[in-house]
């Protein structure tokens, strides 16, 4: 893919990350849809995150950032995502949960407001 611009990091996405990740990890699930059926668009917005473009990457199960950013990569609709020269705001989270189906919980938010 093109080279794009470098994104800078956002506490606020990373709080939606953050929380998506907790949140699938306590309820063992994965999806871009949370639980009581909120979208990503409205998790961000609700961080006080006021977006034009805002996209997502979910993995589980992975137990290092290199293997989740690997899969990201090498799979051509994650990694159009994060090639996208719409974003420029990025954060991630990583939440662990024992007992949960996969283990580990990852999400990657990609904004531009």
């Amino acid at each position: 893919m093109p080279v794009v611009s470098p994104l800078t990091w956002n506490d606020r996405l990373f709080s939606a990350a953050a929380r998506h990740s907790k949140d699938m990890a306590q309820n063992s699930y994965f999806s871009h849809t949370s639980l009581d059926g909120r979208s990503l668009g409205q998790r961000v917005r609700n961080e006080g995150y006021v977006w034009t473009a805002v996209g997502e990457n979910i993995a589980a199960g992975q137990s290092s950032v290199n293997a989740v950013v690997s899969g990201w990569l090498s799979s051509p609709g994650h990694c159009a995502n994060i090639m996208r020269t719409n974003y420029n705001h990025v954060a991630v989270a990583c939440v662990r949960q024992a007992g949960s189906s996969y283990g580990s919980y990852w999400t990657m938010v990609l904004a531009r407001p």
